[in-house]
């Protein structure tokens, strides 16, 4: 089995388009969430979102915009960079050797509402004649693919919100089986239009807009929390053979060390403390690492009653005593959740602060919950020197449990 390593990071979030913007916005505690202004908002009982700064015709000609949902261009983009920050990851490869793995929960869903709305609001036939294109869910990693002419495996993952998660463990199998040499995975999302909005609301699980404005919204493991918040933007990881890397001089920023995946069967919304748990640990064992080496927990943290808890018990289960011991946070509190592509961005928030020596806080969390009584960093980010090994937790609707281990380079 080969080792597999992360030479590149590409990011568009609400919190920055790059992954020094990320997380230095992390580390200061902003918040990414905020009032949404756009057609039909006023009809949502709580029009706050985390929305990313992106204009599209700073990066595509008006041609390539035509064909591009907002997940495509969020997933092109942050690629580019993955690509451009691996420095030659690409160069002198055999094209059958790399490939492209994405995960997404919604695919093209700005297209997809428009087109509804074309129909049934407008009563018209007239769809635009790249439809199907645009929405298709495969239509990021496809198009990831033919701009870096990459004829290996092109796969898109839907496990809800431990679709990019899955799509980079599943990436980082192949390149340790030696059946792919270098691969894109990660994940992109672009939920903020009125439909998905509408439809996440009549679910009963968005968080209200707090009384001392949206940034407070989202309270992962707090006593009152009492929701989750949207979130768009992409995560891209340029991934390859360890020893390809070194000897090519790229830098490493990490290791994908572990890989853990494991189901509910119970429900279909309702996590379990037994499969989160065993998503854990089995990733600890692919990673052949103790609990106790593992000095930060990204949670997957979403701020809802039923998924904190839960959550809570599970990494007690899983990493026994250090459980007390290690820091644990939820960066959803700033950059809300981005459904699909939420493992991919909080595996880069995770290997970002275990590079830079510094956990990112737990932003919102004034009242405890005695439920929920481990280290989650709510007083800012904190100092941590040395960590040789981060976890990353993503679990999802249908009962999908995937976790993720990075280890130092």
């Amino acid at each position: 089995m080969r080792r597999v390593a992360v030479t590149g990071i590409g990011i568009v979030s609400p919190l920055g388009n790059d992954a020094d913007a990320f997380f230095e916005a992390l580390a200061a505690g902003r918040s990414g969430i905020v009032r949404l202004a756009g057609p039909f908002h006023e009809r949502l009982a709580s029009p706050i979102g985390a929305a990313a700064d992106f204009d599209a015709a700073r990066h595509f000609d008006a041609a390539r915009v035509r064909m591009l949902d907002r997940v495509s261009q969020f997933a092109l983009h942050a690629a580019a960079q993955a690509v451009k920050d691996s420095r030659g990851i690409f160069e002198r490869l055999d094209p059958s050797r790399a490939g492209v793995f994405v995960g997404t929960a919604l695919g093209g869903a700005h297209a997809t509402d428009e087109g509804y709305r074309t129909l049934y609001g407008e009563r018209s036939d007239r769809l635009k004649p790249y439809s199907v294109l645009l929405a298709m869910a495969n239509a990021p990693a496809a198009w990831i693919g033919l701009e870096h002419r990459l004829a290996g495996p092109n796969l898109t993952f839907s496990t809800a919100c431990s679709s990019s998660a899955v799509a980079i463990g599943e990436a980082a199998r192949r390149i340790a089986r030696g059946e792919a040499d270098a691969m894109i995975a990660g994940g992109a999302e672009a939920p903020l239009n009125f439909g998905t909005l509408k439809a996440w609301e009549a679910l009963r699980t968005l968080a209200p807009e707090d009384a001392r404005g949206a940034g407070a919204s989202c309270k992962p493991f707090a006593k009152d929390r009492c929701g989750l918040v949207l979130g768009e933007g992409a995560a891209m990881l340029a991934l390859e053979d360890r020893d390809r890397a070194l000897a090519r001089g790229a830098r490493v920023h990490a290791e994908i060390a572990g890989y853990g995946l494991a189901t509910d069967a119970a429900h279909i919304t309702r996590p379990s403390v037994e499969g989160q748990a065993a998503a854990m640990r089995l990733a600890l064992e692919d990673a052949a690492l103790a609990p106790e080496e593992i000095g930060y927990v990204n949670a997957h943290g979403t701020g809802t009653a039923a998924n904190d808890g839960v959550e809570t018990a599970a990494v007690k289960q899983a990493l026994g005593a250090h459980a007390r011991r290690v820091p644990v946070s939820s960066t959803k509190s700033m950059h809300g959740h981005l459904l699909g592509a939420a493992g991919a961005l909080e595996l880069a928030a995770a290997i970002l602060a275990m590079q830079r020596g510094l956990v990112p806080p737990t932003l919102n969390l004034r009242v405890p919950d005695p439920e929920c009584d481990l280290d989650y960093v709510a007083e800012g980010a904190r100092p941590a020197r040395g960590i040789a090994a981060v976890l990353s937790n993503s679990f999802a609707f249908g009962g999908t449990n995937a976790t993720l281990v990075a280890r130092r380079a």
